[in-house]
């Protein structure tokens, strides 16, 4: 087997062990550490992770970008990989990242990849509903936002982003029901998180906008590709969009009979 490459890999965890078992293999054709921040698994998460000679951080969650800061710190590396127990490097994209550093350190400090989901029906997308994810960067450069519901950093206008062709692959949810519940929580989290716009802009959304959130990821994201289940994903991903209006909205009146009660 080829040697890795001088990075670690940071996976954040809580009753996993659904996935974790590839996950870590897969990241282990890649990176020469492994570490899982867990925030309390009781399944066997912990049991499978160690088993591959993973490293174990027992934390409390945080939230989402805090836990990733654990995460960073606890790293050897300064080149880090940060996967979600769901995410799973392939053989190519392995092959690429350890040619990026066959010759050193790479030239750019933030490398953008693209993430293909895995449906729990069909094939991989591997050429459609593609989410572009900086994954590989060096923690000397950039962090993970100090933040309990952000995760994703953005990176600086002057610093450089390089690409990589390969994909990695997201099995993202275990059927219909699962991805449903998690777009209503992700949604309560950006509501409440988001600059709040004005009322009329928010209900103008809540009443005209769920047609088009569901073009956006048919139509232009290419979910048509995949049938009917394209078409219920579609869906659900536009609902899960217009449940962030609705509890924008939602925030907007329980203000206004805050306001009124305070009369």
């Amino acid at each position: 087997m080829t040697s890795p490459a001088p990075i670690s890999c940071y996976i954040r965890t809580k009753n996993e062990e659904r996935m974790i078992g590839d996950v870590i293999r897969a990241a282990q054709r890649v990176a020469s550490e492994v570490v899982l921040v867990d925030s309390g698994s009781t399944d066997k998460t912990l049991e499978i992770a160690e088993g591959l000679g993973a490293r174990v951080l027992r934390a409390p969650w945080l939230g989402g970008g805090k836990q990733k800061r654990l995460g960073e710190d606890a790293c050897t590396h300064d080149w880090l990989l940060d996967l979600d127990a769901d995410e799973v490097v392939t053989p190519e994209l392995a092959e690429e990242i350890r040619a990026l550093f066959a010759g050193g350190a790479p030239p750019a400090p933030v490398y953008e990849m693209k993430m293909a989901t895995a449906p729990p029906i069909g094939g991989v997308w591997l050429d459609y509903n593609l989410v572009d994810r900086r994954k590989l960067y060096d923690r000397r450069v950039i962090r993970q936002p100090d933040h309990a519901n952000w995760d994703q950093f953005k990176v600086p206008a002057n610093v450089p982003v390089g690409r990589l062709d390969a994909r990695l692959v997201h099995y993202s949810f275990r059927d219909l029901a699962h991805l449903e519940d998690k777009f209503n929580r992700n949604s309560s989290g950006r509501a409440r998180d988001t600059k709040l716009r004005p009322f009329w802009v928010v209900a103008t959304r809540m009443l005209l906008a769920r047609p088009f959130y569901f073009l956006n990821h048919y139509i232009r994201r290419g979910l048509w590709r995949a049938g009917w289940y394209g078409m219920a994903v579609a869906n659900i991903a536009a609902h899960g969009r217009w449940l962030k209006d609705a509890k924008m909205l939602e925030i907007h009146l329980r203000r206004r009979q805050a306001e009124r009660g305070s009369e």
